[in-house]
């Protein structure tokens, strides 16, 4: 199962209705949309670009099963876990696995963060409750919980379903080198941030990269050009996009211009976002027109 995941795989935004009700229908919407601009390699569910830290476990539930229920085998979906503890982190993980998800990408827990041992057993707990890959997500920027590579190299000789981490400790790019040194081939590597270094980051091994979903023919195309060895077409679709990708970035308001920008494509019918996330205002809408215009068109699907 290890190198069942590789190259782009969205992480899925969560549409609500105006209301603030979950809009099933929608997000079926944005699958769509991204199956048909190159996202076969799988979908992300309940990322931080995807408002899971906002979601019910009951709303997690209804989404997820709608989402595997859609795709019927056409790609895999990854679930986003981010429980405090570890009796729940088990259980969300079980549940999970239950409604059809193919991988579980598991942050650790951030209340009372554990140490090298602890967070050993709090993967270990869940790799011993489920049978399919668990991507370590290796964010200490939201966590505060550093996961060195000697950590992940010892995750990954030791607990049997930890296959994959997500690199968003930054800089990124050596530590995806150190990384890769440390696991000797045990332990498939992505990355994150919205890929901000996803070049850097795919020359030192990285297999895959996990951004927003309101980019993702951009991406694809920038990821077929590496793989196709055409590093000046990689280069110069990323230098377009890079704005954006910059301007997603910003806490707390990343989510709100994916979400406009979806809207934009006709993909979504609002941009509701849910508290805590914050809305652009009306001069982040003018700015966030700007950047799309520099991105252009001419991106090509993953495939």
């Amino acid at each position: 199962m290890q190198d069942a995941f590789q190259g782009v795989i969205p992480i899925l935004v969560t549409p609500f209705k105006d209301d603030g009700k979950i809009d099933v229908a929608g997000l079926l919407r944005v699958v769509d949309h991204l199956y048909a601009h190159g996202s076969v390699g799988g979908f992300g569910a309940f990322g931080n670009a995807g408002e899971g830290y906002a979601l019910l476990p009951s709303e997690k539930h209804r989404l997820l099963d709608a989402i595997v229920r859609h795709l019927d085998g056409r790609a895999p979906v990854i679930a986003g876990v981010g429980a405090t503890g570890t009796e729940a982190a088990v259980e969300i993980c079980k549940e999970a696995e239950d409604l059809g998800a193919a991988g579980l990408m598991v942050l650790p827990p951030y209340y009372l963060r554990p140490d090298a041992d602890g967070l050993m057993f709090f993967y270990s707990a869940i790799s011993d409750a489920v049978g399919v890959p668990i991507m370590v997500q290796d964010a200490p920027l939201l966590t505060q919980v550093a996961m060195p590579p000697a950590l992940l190299a010892r995750m990954a000789r030791e607990i049997e379903h930890v296959d994959y981490a997500k690199v968003e400790a930054p800089p990124t790019a050596p530590k995806i080198t150190r990384t890769l040194e440390a696991v000797d081939g045990t332990l498939t590597l992505f990355g994150g941030l919205n890929g901000q270094f996803m070049i850097e980051e795919w020359q030192r091994g990285s297999r895959g990269i996990m951004p927003g979903s309101d980019l993702v023919s951009v991406y694809c195309s920038i990821w077929r050009a590496l793989e196709n060895g055409e590093f000046d077409s990689a280069w110069s679709a990323f230098q377009r996009a890079l704005p954006l990708i910059r301007y997603e970035l910003q806490p707390g308001l990343g989510v709100s211009a994916i979400k406009h920008n979806l809207m934009h494509a006709g993909v979504l019918e609002n941009a509701v976002v849910r508290h805590p996330t914050r809305s652009l205002d009306e001069s982040g809408l003018r700015e966030l027109e700007v950047l799309r215009s520099l991105v252009g068109t001419n991106s090509q699907p993953c495939r």
